[in-house]
């Protein structure tokens, strides 16, 4: 096991070890059900061929069928998808869709080709993971570098091998082609709707809190836009892979949207009353910071200088080993990535229902039944942290845990 999967089954152990978990149950969830590793060429645009490593792991699927991203990235390991499945099974669990864990990811930096080289290779890598996906099986996703294009040449290349149109084999398409309103802004309004609750939990008043964000992508883009649109929230500090900026008074989540757009950064705007390293803006005097950037992004030497009174996941996994329990014993609310970012994946249930439905959602029903899930998940963790204790990650843990124990004890070890 590598160091991501270890750190993973550590925060299920603290969990587990504090309800008593049956031991036969809790082996069953340190290891994952299903790991395929697929090798395959692809035609490049200039008639060479390159060898692509492809991976799909299904972690659980006692709950239903399997549910999570596609990344593409250089770095993909299997040791870190084994990892995102493992996440993805709690994360189902803790917000109670009828899924279990997934994840997959090519070994791939895909700015380096073409359109049509990366048509190729999608096709490619799904044509062979198909061995194990399907709507009633394992229903992947778009992650890290992955698009609603990419997603639609998934669920062609899918009904093309098995003759008809299946558009429940994948989430995150096109709206028009069986995707759903609301999937574009759904994780961060998730992060926006569960940092309300984490405001009002701690005696605070959402309107004018301040709130850095770390990390201006998809995430952090429509958190920052709705928490200030909606609750009122001041964003005072964002950052991206090119710097940080600060203004005091608030940034206009619009404008600063449009701007990156056009500029491919934030870095150089020129409302922001100053620019900051990205470790003084995780380190800054706010109310909330909002890690929505990479995985171990705070370090046990960061989390010693953390200001903010609430921190909210919205990346994966941003805490690293040990930052944890320095934050607990200091008092700071953490809302974990298995509840904070989870809006992400109960928009693409929602996908997934009205593809075999044939019945498609207006976007207010979408919003609303996403924030009505969020605001009952957060619920049920805080119960459960009262109930035990413990901080809202380990609790999270245990209402996912719960669940999916009981399923599986009810469905019984085949033979």
């Amino acid at each position: 096991m590598g160091s991501t999967y270890e750190s993973a089954l550590n925060k299920f152990g603290k969990a587990a070890d504090l309800m008593n978990l049956d031991p036969g149950i809790r082996k069953i969830l340190e290891h994952p059900k299903r790991q395929l590793i697929v090798e395959f060429p692809v035609t490049m645009d200039d008639d060479s061929v390159e060898v692509f490593t492809g991976y799909r792991v299904q972690h659980n699927v006692a709950l239903g069928p399997a549910k999570g991203g596609v990344r593409y990235h250089p770095n993909v390991s299997l040791d870190e998808v084994k990892s995102l499945a493992f996440w993805m099974t709690f994360k189902c669990a803790v917000m109670g869709l009828p899924y279990g864990g997934a994840k997959g990811g090519i070994e791939i930096d895909p700015k380096k080709y073409s359109k049509k080289e990366l048509e190729r290779v999608s096709r490619r890598f799904f044509s062979e993971i198909s061995i194990i996906v399907g709507p009633d099986r394992d229903i992947p996703a778009p992650d890290v570098n992955t698009t609603p294009d990419i997603m639609a040449w998934f669920m062609d290349t899918y009904s093309m091998n098995v003759g008809y149109s299946s558009m429940g084999v994948v989430t995150g398409k096109p709206v028009g082609l069986g995707g759903s309103q609301g999937r574009t802004e759904a994780t961060g309004r998730g992060v926006s709707e569960v940092t309300a609750l984490a405001a009002k939990a701690k005696g605070m008043d959402i309107k004018n809190a301040t709130v850095a964000i770390e990390g201006f992508g998809n995430v952090g883009q429509y958190a920052a836009l709705l928490l200030s649109k909606e609750k009122g929230a001041k964003i005072v500090a964002v950052s991206d892979s090119k710097g940080a900026v600060y203004n005091p008074n608030g940034f206009d989540a619009e404008e600063l949207m449009k701007y990156k757009v056009e500029h491919g950064t934030i870095a150089d705007y020129p409302k922001a009353q100053s620019k900051m390293s990205n470790h003084d803006l995780k380190t800054m005097d706010v109310d909330v910071f909002i890690p929505a950037a990479l995985e171990n992004s705070i370090t046990p030497e960061i989390a010693k200088e953390i200001k903010a009174k609430i921190i909210v996941e919205g990346a994966n996994g941003p805490l690293a080993e040990g930052a944890d329990e320095i934050l607990n014993e200091r008092g700071v609310l953490i809302v974990p990535d298995i509840l904070a970012n989870a809006g992400g994946v109960t928009v693409s249930y929602f996908e997934w229902v009205q593809d075999l439905q044939s019945f498609f959602w207006k976007k207010t029903q979408v919003n609303s039944a996403l924030e009505e899930m969020m605001d009952k998940a957060f619920d049920e963790t805080w119960k459960t942290k009262e109930k035990y204790s413990t901080d809202m990650r380990t609790a999270a843990y245990i209402v996912a845990t719960e669940r999916v124990a009981y399923a599986t004890r009810k469905r019984g070890i085949y033979p």
